[in-house]
Formats: structure tokens, C-alpha cells, sequence
């Protein structure tokens, strides 16, 4: 059977600069079915997930639905949803979790916010709170997209991913609604630092995990972090490549320039070192179908034509990281 993630690894279609942008995630338990658009298409009251996609728009802000692998009957009358806040931006990356009852009490948070990574928000006045916020200390959350409804290829390819990283005792494993990228199945994303991968294994990931557990990112197979735009992500993993640096921490995005096809990227190390990037917008081809079912396209792919060092003294580099021209 032919389908979307088959013609992208037949193609050799690129990874890099595809992850969805989300300096922040929202997670928000919710067992049973998920339908194309899950917010508004599940057990959650769609009058619920309405209000949330409003309250997330243009925040930085991305909401999902997550449940654990298995058997997906609905949260028992009287059970709590499970909720975590991931931030993914580097030097800053940390996931806060709670449970609540009713999910609506969610629309209290201030998501601007939460936006920018301020942890300090979710401490709010007790009459607003969803419920006390404890710090995160379990293994990173591998979200696998499992949505078959969204795309064939997410239930076909990413529920069994996540069922053997269950079995396997990867703790952190949740399937999720949508991550983007359905022909590069089975996809998922890790927080708190947001770097996504496509074309997963079981194996692969558990690599993926054992390296961030000694500060490290694993390239192979990424797609991007998703604290950044799709030309920032592009940039960053081929500074990684050219230079071989693996800290996960050790590169922000800086600066983007530029518009569509075309944008400079400047990128820079905590060790004070600086590279500018050319990424360009490429329209893939052969055409391939983006997903199951649609018709033929040529994605947008981003690609870096090339990394130049900078020469810059270290008060520049500060005040680039700090967002000062």
C-alpha cells in the first residue's frame, strides 16, 4: 500500500526545518477518539477546545491532545486529566504538570505568558488556579502522532512506535494529536527541548534519550526545535553539522532576516562563537503527496546554501541573544 510517508522516504525528502514552531506546548490528557481537528473533535467539550485554540492563537502557544498508548476507553467518571506545560527555548527548557477535573479551568492561564516561558505565571491567585503546578522531574515526554484521522500513516506507522516504547519502559511515551509532518511518519517530539524527528525507531529514540540524559542531541533523523521558525531550525542543525557540536543547549537562534524564499540566520554558541546562515525556500520535486489522499504537491523545503562564521566581540553576541540590534 502506497502511501504518504512511503513516497517521502522513497524521495529522500529532507528533514531539517520541518518541526512545528512551538516555543511553548500545552498537553491535555484526553482518552478516546480523536477526530481530524481533536480539539473540537473528541470527548473534550468542543465549546472547550473552541476557547483554547482563541486563547493559544499567536501566543507561541501550541495545544494538543496526548494519551497514553493502548486501549483508548474514555477517562473513568470522576478521573483527572493529566496537563503538562512544556518551554523549549535553550538555557530555559522545563515542563510543569497538574491535574484538574475540568479542563475549562485551563482558559484562566495567561498564555501570552506562557509564550515566552515564564514558569512564574502558572503561580496565579488560588480562585484562578487549574490546580497546583509541581515541577517535572520524570523522563523527557516523547509525544508520538498517532492520529489516524489527521493521516493514515500516523496511526500505521506511530502506534506501534508507541506501543514498543511502552512496552520497552520508555515512562514518558504519549501518543498526541498533531505534530505536523504526516509523511514523515511515525514523528514525534521530545520535551522540554522541543527537538522533533521523523522516520522514527524504537531504537533511534531510545538513542535520542540516552543522549539527552548527557546533554547531547542526536542529529540523525531531526527535524528541527520547535522553539524556532522552520528557516532557524534549518539553520541551527547545520551549524550542528558543520561544526559537529552536540550540547543541546549550545545553539540559539538569534536573529532571522529576510522573507520567503529566501532569509539570513544568525546563529550563535554560549562560547561566544557567531555563524550566519543562508537558508532558502525550495519547492521539492518529483511531486509527492504531502499527505494520505491529497493530491500531488511539492512542498517547501528549507535549505541551508550556506554557513559563514562571524568574527564578533563578546558584548555583540550578548546583545544578540538578548534580542538587542
Amino acid at each position: 500500500m502506497s502511501t504518504c510517508a512511503t513516497a517521502s522516504r522513497d524521495l529522500s525528502e529532507p528533514l531539517a526545518g520541518t518541526a512545528a514552531t512551538a516555543p511553548t506546548w500545552l498537553l491535555l490528557e484526553q482518552p478516546g477518539p480523536w477526530g481530524t481537528q481533536a480539539l473540537t473533535a473528541s470527548h473534550l467539550d468542543a465549546a472547550v477546545g473552541r476557547a483554547l485554540e482563541r486563547a493559544a492563537k499567536d501566543t507561541g502557544v501550541r495545544v494538543a491532545l496526548i494519551r497514553r498508548p493502548g486501549r483508548h476507553a474514555d477517562l473513568h467518571t470522576g478521573a483527572r486529566h493529566r496537563v503538562f506545560v512544556a518551554h523549549t527555548r535553550p538555557g530555559r527548557s522545563w515542563i510543569r504538570t497538574t491535574a484538574l477535573d475540568d479542563p475549562g479551568r485551563l482558559l484562566a492561564l495567561d498564555f501570552a505568558a506562557l509564550g515566552t516561558g515564564d514558569p512564574g505565571c502558572l503561580a496565579i491567585e488560588p480562585h484562578d488556579a487549574p490546580a497546583p503546578w509541581e515541577e517535572y522531574t520524570g523522563d523527557p515526554l516523547v509525544l508520538v502522532c498517532t492520529n489516524g484521522k489527521r493521516d493514515r500513516c500516523c496511526a500505521l506507522l506511530g502506534r506501534p512506535l508507541a506501543a514498543d516504547l511502552t512496552a520497552s519502559g520508555v515512562h514518558g511515551t504519549w501518543e498526541v494529536t498533531h505534530i505536523g509532518g504526516h509523511r514523515f511518519s511515525p514523528t514525534l517530539v521530545v520535551l522540554p527541548h522541543g527537538y522533533a524527528y521523523g522516520r522514527a525507531t524504537a531504537q533511534g529514540v531510545k538513542d535520542v534519550l540516552e543522549a539527552l540524559r548527557d546533554g547531547r542531541i542526536v542529529t540523525d533523523g531531526c527535524r528541527g526545535r520547535s522553539a524556532w521558525e522552520r528557516p532557524g531550525q534549518a539553520a541551527e542543525l547545520a551549524v550542528r553539522e558543520l561544526t559537529g557540536e552536540d550540547g543541546v543547549d549550545a545553539l540559539t537562534v538569534v536573529r532571522t532576516e529576510g522573507a520567503a524564499p529566501a532569509w539570513s540566520v544568525t546563529v550563535t554558541h554560549t562560547d561566544g562563537r557567531a555563524w550566519q546562515v543562508s537558508v532558502a525556500q525550495v519547492a521539492s520535486a518529483p511531486p509527492r503527496p504531502e499527505s494520505c489522499g491529497s493530491a500531488l504537491g511539492s512542498p517547501a523545503r528549507m535549505d541551508a546554501v550556506g554557513v559563514r562564521a562571524l568574527r564578533l566581540p563578546a558584548h555583540r553576541v550578548r546583545a544578540l541573544a538578548a534580542g538587542r540590534p
